[in-house]
């Protein structure tokens, strides 16, 4: 059994019964390291592998290639985002309803998916293989909801949410990186790169995501400090969203603003690089992208010392608020020329992922936690991930098809301040929101 402060993993089966979610694999020994420690780096770079599969072709920008009129690196954003919006919006019931066992096996299987979709990329000539691009975003939105269920309910679940909400970051700049290099420094086509990219991490994969399917499940502290996490029933989730029907409107709202910035930012990079002049610097993804990982890490994991689950709850709001304010104002001094371009993306970064990373794992955490609502983070998360991929569609698209002639530089500064107001005014609402209801109920 797990101690009071959780140091060694246990028998999971031990638990089975008990709390639904809980790690379906034979009781092995890993060592005494921390469980929180060993948890979240198993998370992390389980999701990691993950971008080995879905963002190195970003890397590239298949120059000069263009389908019934439209570029066609955004076809294939366009057909892989349509693809992993379509598992979002299945995951709404598939992971509110995720039980333990087979987790493991759906990892590893559906990465593998992924990776075949990659090859008949590589193998089927353009502008054919976009639909491969689909069907490598198909199973991919899915891994995040699997991942996390081993993580939530727990007194340190900021550590390991954090902990695994950075890989957003670190983890898109650092496959983009090989990519970059695999096509710059050995001449691999931009067509096989992302095939070859996740050749290098299925070993890593298998390893890191066995050891995550030995995470022991949340002890009786846990349960007791943040409320017991199941699978949810179509009442439950239906229950859910009465009651904080407002609420969750204003925070999904503020978070579709954000998934498109986010998006823009990550599919986009390699075309704002070399429109700035760092077109042929692999490392000024992972580069500019470190700080803000950084900062995440350590700033957001602090959250964990709160106690309070309604206090936690308004602290998340005002961590989003000051993330958007870094944007609008980092923003608006690169385009007045006062910043450098690295320095604006480094800025721009930690800002929008302050505001990001939250919604991923912290603010639905401590609200459940904090109204001891039956359920799952799964459920309230993949409402809003389809939501905000929904959009992310629209804006892409919306640039391409009404003929918006601006740079992605130009564009990428537009979108950034406007959602950055929009997203302050939205949540700021939010903050009333929820203290009014918390004045409510008490």
């Amino acid at each position: 059994m797990l101690s009071a402060m959780g140091t060694e993993f246990a028998d999971p089966k031990e638990q089975e019964g008990k709390v639904n979610y809980t790690a379906a694999a034979s009781p092995t020994t890993v060592g005494r390291l921390p469980t929180t420690v060993i948890a979240a780096l198993a998370a992390a770079a389980t999701y990691t592998c993950m971008y080995a599969f879905r963002k190195p072709f970003t890397a590239a920008t298949f120059e000069g290639l263009v389908y019934a009129g439209v570029n066609y690196k955004v076809w294939l954003v366009v057909a892989q985002a349509l693809g992993y919006m379509a598992s979002k919006f299945f995951g709404i019931r598939y992971i509110s309803e995720l039980k333990s066992a087979g987790r493991y096996q759906s990892i590893v299987g559906l990465i593998g998916f992924a990776w075949l979709s990659l090859l008949g990329f590589a193998l089927v000539p353009a502008p054919w293989n976009i639909a491969f691009m689909f069907l490598n975003g198909l199973p991919l939105g899915l891994i995040w909801g699997i991942v996390f269920s081993y993580l939530e309910g727990r007194r340190t679940t900021e550590v390991m949410g954090v902990a695994l909400a950075s890989t957003f970051i670190f983890a898109s700049g650092f496959v983009k990186s090989i990519g970059s290099w695999l096509l710059v420094d050995c001449g691999k086509s931009p067509f096989w790169m992302p095939f070859v990219t996740g050749a290098l991490f299925i070993v890593p994969l298998v390893g890191v995501a066995w050891l995550l399917n030995r995470t022991p499940p949340p002890d009786a502290l846990d349960l007791a400090a943040r409320s017991e996490r199941r699978p949810m029933t179509k009442l439950e989730r239906q229950a859910f969203l009465q009651k904080f029907l407002t609420g969750i409107i204003l925070l999904v709202a503020a978070y579709l603003l954000l998934t498109v910035l986010r998006d823009l930012r990550d599919n986009f990079a390699a075309e704002l690089w070399k429109e700035l002049g760092y077109g042929n610097q692999p490392d000024i993804f992972t580069r500019t992208e470190l700080p803000a990982t950084l900062v995440i890490l350590l700033g957001l994991s602090l959250l964990v010392l709160l106690k309070n689950n309604h206090k936690a709850l308004l602290f998340n709001h005002f961590t989003i608020l000051f993330g958007l304010v870094l944007v609008f104002v980092s923003t608006l001094l690169f385009s007045q020329k006062l910043l450098t371009a690295p320095l604006w993306a480094m800025l721009n970064g930690v800002g929008l992922y302050l505001a990001y990373v939250p919604f991923n794992c912290l603010i639905f955490e401590r609200l459940i936690a904090a109204y001891r609502q039956p359920g799952n983070i799964g459920f309230i998360m993949y409402v809003a991930d389809a939501i905000g991929y929904l959009g992310s569609v629209a804006v892409l698209l919306l640039k391409e098809f009404v003929s918006l002639e601006v740079t992605w530089s130009k564009f990428l500064v537009g979108a950034n301040l406007w959602a950055s107001v929009g997203g302050m005014v939205l949540v700021g609402v939010s903050v009333v929101y929820f203290q009014r209801k918390k004045l409510i109920d008490d």
